[in-house]
């Protein structure tokens, strides 16, 4: 069986290297983006079997990149989980609405995010 492919998308270059090393230790194939736009170029070019996105990012936030990918009949059930500072019921509620599988809050445990993304590929198969 193929390797799972996981897109991690986040404007912090130390976020991005930690969940790199922490997926591929697990046995994932990462690929990576800095923001929204560049996410959903990705996306479009070589579907992930997930996505884990921070929110707060420069061109376009986690939330918009969700939209876009709910919006496009071909892309609306790639699951994604968003992790983000933004830790309020608001922000969480909010990311959920919008078609997040998961919100994960910062700082958070590299072991944990792995398990969630775990019970959500479980979940979306």
């Amino acid at each position: 069986m193929p390797a799972v492919t996981v897109l991690v998308v986040d404007d912090d270059p130390v976020i991005v290297q930690l969940l790199r090393v922490n997926f591929e230790l697990e046995g994932y194939k990462v690929a990576t983006a800095g923001n929204g736009e560049e996410a959903l170029t990705a996306v479009k070019k070589k579907r992930p079997d997930i996505v884990v996105s921070d929110i707060m990012m420069p061109k376009m936030d986690g939330l918009q990149f969700v939209k876009e990918l709910q919006a496009d009949a071909k892309l609306a059930g790639l699951p994604v989980i968003l992790l983000s500072a933004k830790a309020q019921s608001a922000d969480v509620t909010r990311g959920i609405e919008l078609g997040a599988a998961d919100y994960v809050t910062k700082p958070f445990d590299p072991l944990e995010l792995i398990e969630r993304v775990t019970a959500v590929l479980a979940k979306s198969r």
